[in-house]
């Protein structure tokens, strides 16, 4: 794995611990020589591991909408920033450079292109990791309603198993490594 994009919030959030588990996954990357690919801004745990990869000498690339770039919002320090013309762009871009995906918490928006991406698995489009740094328990409810929707039986269980989930970095990419794609869904 030589690149992994990283989907999170453009805030603190509630608790400095997800700042500092943040920087922790930023560390984790660098130390095994894995670029991040993140949407780009200095701000929130966003910014937090961006900072943390490139203190400990990693590559960094950004992927920003130009809206959001004249907005002032955009890292400067980056090992490279790539700005696009929207948020579509913007996930086919991210989508396109990782070798996996990983959200930490946030709100809507980090949701929504970890279940694009999640979809597009499922799918057959990508056979990439996923996983979610499930921080502070931040994705116990995710975790309960992938469970619910298996149950409910509006999710096969090797899709809901595609979604890696663990609490400390390190575990989450050993996981990673290991990870071997479902089968792709039919309809027969």
């Amino acid at each position: 794995m030589k690149k992994l994009a990283v989907f999170c919030g453009s805030s603190n959030g509630a608790s400095n611990v997800y700042i500092e588990a943040a920087k922790k996954m930023g560390r984790e990357l660098a130390k095994r020589n894995i670029a991040l690919v993140y949407g780009g801004a200095s701000v929130g745990i966003m910014g937090a591991v961006a900072d943390s990869v490139l203190e400990e000498g990693g590559q960094v690339i950004g992927v920003m909408p130009r809206f959001l770039d004249e907005r002032e919002i955009s890292h400067k320090n980056l090992t490279e920033l790539i700005v696009v013309d929207s948020m579509h762009e913007r996930k086919a871009k991210m989508a396109d450079l990782a070798d996996g995906f990983i959200a930490l918490p946030g709100g809507p928006g980090t949701l929504e292109e970890f279940f694009e991406i999640f979809t597009w698995a499922q799918i057959g489009l990508h056979q990439k990791p996923i996983g979610l740094l499930n921080i502070n328990h931040y994705y116990d409810p995710l975790v309960a309603l992938f469970n619910h929707m298996t149950s409910e039986q509006f999710m096969h269980d090797k899709y809901r198993t595609m979604a890696i989930v663990d609490a400390e970095p390190n575990g989450l990419l050993d996981q990673f490594n290991k990870y071997v794609p479902p089968t792709i869904k039919t309809y027969n």
